[in-house]
């Protein structure tokens, strides 16, 4: 009795190779779940860092109604009527999130919100959205992380924390990874760390250079400077902190690599500068390629957000902050982002997918999220959720729910799930919402034609 019982067990348990971890940028996929499916949980998820484990063994299903409507139980059909009606009448509705969602959802969100013509913004804004910005305004030399593991010898950290925000990206991708023009893995490269203060990231780097709060603009402005033979005040320091003997090192270091990199974080576009930060250090990199190769690329927390920048700007042009109140896409920052439009007050009605705005936002968008009805789309009766009208329950991409996503390179990655659910895909939910508007506004219309023709007649 006990060898059935035994092997039953054994049976009953699943090991799911190369799946993807959506916690982070990195989007890590060589992970190893080991799954006992009678308790529907991952036991083991060998190869993930901290935060991976965090993800995938604290992943439980929780037991909650398909939909609340007003905080009461209702069913799926329910809640997709109730949200379409909200979004047909709304005039200027905000959607918002998609950064831990698949690029299908983000899809089909982008088709919805172009129906409706409301605006559509991304975590992005919040983020590394100047650096969107500077993208369009100074380009970029960019590479995947593959490229950068196997060649590059020189690593700059600037205004970023991986050590804590993307754990493996020092071992997998660019200081102790193993490469094929850097077999030795860290004696190949030099690693530099640039920040305003010491943070864990710090002992991995053999230089690290502290600027002054508020002047990285001016940092990167006299490296560009010293790159281009131009003469720089040495008392550049009493700004920025760094002396100039430190900057020419920097400099000479930069130039003579074979292959750099500038990874840059929220310590650039979120600071003082904004998308001038940004667009200096992409700036930076495009000086150094006339003397050898260089690269900068952002840093991207969330899992997916950087496939809703793809999606949003394959499909309207633009990476986020997009208003189709005119038929087509208006791209203004300040104007179509969501936390300016709610703490305005501009919005009439929100849809909020995969991202929990309500926990970060402002307390002014906050309070008008609260009096505009709300959709949510989410695994997590999350802070948003809990002032929604509308708050669907949706299944976990990349642990419930196959897809793509996008890595902070740009390389898409197909997910594998490792669990069924019994609740819908985000993908899913948006796409019945998009069918039951789109009857409703057919409908208005055919009733508003019919009745022009009537007064006509009369």
């Amino acid at each position: 009795m006990g060898a059935a019982t035994e092997a039953k067990s054994e049976a009953n348990i699943k090991t799911v190779e190369n799946a993807t971890c959506t916690f982070c940028g990195c989007l890590c996929d060589d992970m190893v779940l080991t799954v006992d499916m009678d308790a529907k949980k991952i036991t083991k998820a060998k190869n993930a860092c901290v935060l991976g484990k965090a993800l995938f063994l604290s992943h439980e299903e929780e037991d909650r109604p398909f939909a609340l409507i007003d905080g009461k139980p209702a069913t799926l059909k329910e809640g997709v009527e109730e949200a379409a009606q909200i979004l047909a009448n709304a005039r200027f509705p905000m959607f918002y999130g998609m950064s831990d969602t698949t690029c299908e959802a983000q899809r089909q969100n982008v088709a919805l919100v172009d129906m409706v013509g409301g605006t559509i913004d991304s975590t992005t804004s919040v983020c590394h959205g100047p650096t969107g910005m500077a993208l369009q305004g100074v380009g970029e030399s960019t590479a995947t992380l593959g490229e950068i593991k196997n060649r590059a010898d020189l690593v700059i950290y600037w205004g970023g924390n991986p050590a804590e925000s993307l754990p493996r990206h020092f071992a997998r991708y660019a200081v102790t990874a193993k490469g094929m023009y850097t077999p030795n893995r860290k004696k190949d490269r030099t690693i530099v760390n640039v920040d305003v203060r010491r943070t864990k990231s710090v002992p991995v780097a053999d230089i690290f250079i502290q600027v002054k709060i508020g002047a990285d603009f001016e940092l990167l402005w006299a490296l560009r400077a010293l790159v281009k033979g131009r003469h720089v005040d040495p008392n550049i320091e009493k700004r920025t902190g760094v002396s100039l003997e430190t900057m020419k090192d920097l400099v000479e270091r930069m130039k003579n690599c074979r292959y750099g990199v500038l990874f840059f974080g929220m310590g650039l576009s979120m600071t003082r500068g904004r998308h001038f930060n940004s667009a200096a250090i992409l700036s930076l990199a495009s000086d150094l390629n006339e003397y050898t190769h260089f690269i900068a690329t952002p840093m991207r927390g969330h899992g997916n957000v950087t496939g809703a920048d793809i999606v949003v700007s394959w499909q309207t042009g633009y990476p986020f902050g997009v208003n189709f109140s005119r038929g087509y896409p208006k791209f203004n920052p300040g104007e179509f982002t969501a936390t300016d439009m709610f703490v305005r007050g501009d919005a009439d009605a929100g849809l909020i997918l995969a991202s929990d705005p309500g926990s970060n936002f402002t307390q002014a968008a906050i309070d008008h999220m609260k009096k505009i009805p709300m959709i949510v789309l989410d695994p997590k009766l999350t802070h948003t959720a809990k002032l929604a009208r509308v708050a669907f329950t949706t299944s976990h991409y990349g642990i419930n729910t196959g897809g793509t996503a996008y890595r902070s390179d740009g390389v898409p990655i197909e997910l594998r799930p490792c669990l069924d659910s019994k609740y819908p895909s985000d993908e899913e939910v948006i796409r019945a919402i998009y069918k039951r508007v789109e009857q409703l506004l057919k409908t208005r219309k055919k009733t508003k034609g019919t009745n022009n023709k009537r007064r006509k007649a009369a």
